[in-house]
């Protein structure tokens, strides 16, 4: 039996990709976005279609330019996620505009937006997460849209602090990055060679999953952002585990045996004082590659949803 079937008896497989096709070929249970994946896709020709009747429909409504450009993605990022949900049987992740990663107030806005239209569209709030980043702000409207029956999905985790403040506010999913904690340590110490179990953001999960469990806490734990096949065998046994495309191909091209490397303990919990915010805000900042990393994926979603809003510009003339 290949990898990735073995894979999916342990921990819940979920595609990392807008790519309909590759949805289609490898079954996951859910299928994760992001504003990079919403780019690929629409570049690659293949939401064209549905693009088109977007903007003629926003068109009709005769809003401002920015307006407009505002409404067309809002409804595309959405399209999109109805479109993978007719492949999958679970979820879809659907991200809040990064450039609102530090106000609540229009984070809270844009995903109950999100959520109307998805409703609009006859897909049930249960089918979908709002992703936002785990910054203090994400963090906190998540907290609030967690009590309002919509289901968050935080992102951009690279620190423990960020796992626990996700966890004590009640979030139902958080997604800690592998690969790129490990880029960041390449960098720093480019001589270092580390075995997969061993990699600075396999550590970084594991750990996380472990104090969840010991805490109780329901949060799912989904592994993200992989380098290489090597980090997901090292997570087997995770919550849930978004993968990219070319990886979902290794693994389903790879035979062999393979066990559950992450397996929950019955250890009792232990007393810890909830995170305030100057806490959080100081374990963020001692942390120099949680730091980094953080700001460099909000600026990088940034950049890419700068992208789509230029592609869309050019179908509105």
């Amino acid at each position: 039996m290949n990898l990735l079937e073995q894979l999916k008896s342990l921990s819940t497989v979920v595609a990392d990709t807008g790519d309909l096709e590759a949805i289609q070929r490898f079954k996951p249970e859910d299928a994760t976005t992001n504003p990079s994946l919403i780019l690929k896709a629409a570049e690659s020709g293949s939401y064209d279609g549905l693009l088109n009747d977007i903007v003629t429909e926003v068109n009709a409504l005769h809003l401002t330019k920015d307006a407009a450009l505002e409404e067309i993605s809002d409804r595309l990022i959405v399209a999109m996620g109805v479109a993978i949900l007719e492949h999958v049987p679970g979820r879809v992740s659907t991200e809040v505009d990064a450039r609102l990663s530090f106000d609540q107030t229009a984070s809270l806005a844009k995903a109950r937006k999100l959520v109307a239209l998805y409703e609009q569209a006859g897909v049930s709030r249960s089918r979908i997460l709002i992703k936002l980043a785990a910054t203090w702000e994400g963090i906190r409207a998540a907290e609030i849209l967690e009590k309002e029956g919509i289901q968050c999905n935080l992102t951009l985790i690279f620190s423990f602090a960020q796992a626990q403040a996700c966890a004590e506010a009640g979030v139902y999913l958080i997604s800690p990055f592998v690969g790129r904690i490990l880029d960041w340590f390449r960098k720093e110490n480019p001589d270092a060679n580390y075995a997969p179990s061993e990699e600075p953001g396999v550590e970084s999960v594991t750990r996380i999953f472990n104090y969840f469990r010991q805490q109780g806490y329901p949060t799912v734990v989904m592994g993200a952002s992989f380098r290489n096949a090597g980090e997901i065998i090292a997570l087997a046994g995770c919550d849930r585990l978004t993968i990219s495309p070319a990886l979902l191909e290794e693994l389903a091209s790879t035979e062999g045996s393979l066990n559950a490397s992450l397996v929950a303990t019955d250890a009792s919990p232990v007393e810890v004082d909830a995170l305030t915010e100057p806490a959080f805000r100081h374990a963020l900042n001692a942390d120099a590659m949680a730091t980094e990393k953080l700001a460099e994926g909000i600026r990088g979603f940034e950049k890419d949803q700068g992208k789509l809003e230029a592609l869309i510009l050019n179908r509105l003339g």
